[in-house]
């Protein structure tokens, strides 16, 4: 049994395939398996995945009911110690990941791993680590009440035993939210990386539908939290959100 099931969802993602699979093909430990899950992708995604083929232990196209019924079909396919999700466009971020992994787990077997993200954008410029520009900060105890005010993780820097890992819900924007403290709640061991484990590339389908977004997080969240306490939460992540835009605007302000 493989280490690590890396899991990669694609559709239409020819602009960016590539640099996900040389990130994790030019890791300097193989004890991994590598699973790319399309969508019926219309342009060359599937022939940069059959370029890197001798790379990829398994590979399937088909139409899908949208992106966690695919994350589904990566868990399903998947036969690793560990789930690791690398989508289309996000690499894995140093060459030794894997081998630091296998360290954490020989000498400790932790049920999660998790660390930084570094957040690039189109052109792949760094725009610096997510704990750093973001509002939610790299946490030294892993607690899934941590999460009340929205993904304290990026979802590429978290890796968790595939036995613990359930199904994501679908049609619902923020699963990833509710897939990780899922997990959280299920381990009774959690470690920090010990680096930066990921590039996240920003604008996913969270970005680019904003208010659907928020709605899903919301019943995300009060599924776990509740009513009342996850109204005050929000309260809390509305007013943090209006200061970060005050702040931004700020700096254009002529004095």
């Amino acid at each position: 049994m493989a280490l690590i099931s890396i899991i990669t969802i694609t559709y239409n993602a020819e602009k960016f395939l590539e640099r996900t699979i040389l990130s994790i093909a030019n890791q300097t430990l193989s004890d991994f398996e590598y699973i790319i899950i399309d969508g019926g992708s219309k342009d060359g995604t599937m022939a940069i995945a059959e370029k890197y083929k001798e790379q990829v232990s398994y590979i399937k196209s088909e139409k899908d009911k949208g992106l966690y019924d695919a994350m589904n079909k990566g868990i399903k396919a998947a036969t690793g110690k560990y789930i690791w999700f690398i989508n289309a466009g996000d690499e894995i971020f140093e060459r030794e990941a894997i081998q630091k992994i296998k360290e954490l787990e020989v000498a400790a077997s932790p049920d999660i791993v998790y660390g930084e993200t570094m957040i690039v954008d189109s052109v792949r410029k760094d725009l610096g680590l997510r704990s750093e520009i973001g509002p939610h900060k790299l946490p030294k105890v892993l607690d899934w009440k941590s999460f009340k005010k929205g993904m304290l993780i990026c979802h590429q820097a978290f890796i968790v035993k595939r036995e613990l890992a359930p199904f994501y819900i679908e049609n619902n924007l923020s699963a990833d939210i509710d897939w990780e403290i899922k997990c959280i709640k299920a381990a009774q061991k959690s470690m920090i990386y010990p680096g930066v484990l990921a590039k996240y590339l920003e604008g996913g389908v969270s970005h680019q539908q904003m208010v659907k977004s928020w709605l899903d997080r919301y019943k995300v969240l009060q599924s776990h939290f509740g009513f009342f306490e996850n109204l005050l939460n929000h309260i809390a992540i509305i007013f943090r959100a209006d200061w970060k835009n005050i702040l931004r605007l700020s700096k254009y302000v002529k004095k």
